[in-house]
């Protein structure tokens, strides 16, 4: 005979879909700043609220923190590859209508494509947050709202 307080959980079950999302862990510590290979990460059936998911882009992506083995993953944890670093010279790129200007700055942190970065303007001395782009220039200003 089943229990009253069974029957009901039982009843959930069935009409329940089974989670089919899977928990991303880092596999071994990962130190920040290191690419994220195949090799770094394992999969738990497991569902974590904001962590991330099994299919979710990861390998290839560069730790922005340290990344502890077993502890799933989040969201912000990871990031595209620098392709511009802390101190580099890199050319800012001002566009708005038929005006552009170009000229170089220093790069006052790390960061990959898509990624906001600060930058002082290398002539004024000014500091100026922009775009990093797939060529490593730096879109300020109108340009950003302008180039997607």
């Amino acid at each position: 005979m089943i229990d009253r307080v069974l029957l009901p959980m039982l009843a959930l079950l069935a009409v329940a879909p089974a989670a089919a999302a899977e928990t991303v862990l880092a596999a071994r510590t990962i130190r920040a700043q290191a690419l994220i290979g195949p090799e770094d990460i394992t999969i738990v059936d497991a569902v974590v609220p904001g962590m991330l998911q099994a299919g979710d882009p990861i390998i290839g992506m560069e730790a922005r923190v340290v990344l502890y083995a077993g502890r799933p993953i989040r969201p912000a944890d990871i990031g595209p590859p620098a392709i511009v670093d802390r101190n580099g010279i890199v050319v800012l790129v001002y566009r708005q209508g038929g005006l552009s200007i170009e000229t170089e700055g220093r790069a006052l942190g790390r960061g990959g494509v898509g990624d906001r970065l600060r930058v002082m303007n290398l002539s004024s001395r000014t500091t100026v947050t922009g775009e990093v782009r797939e060529d490593g220039t730096v879109l300020v200003g109108g340009a950003v709202a302008e180039n997607p």
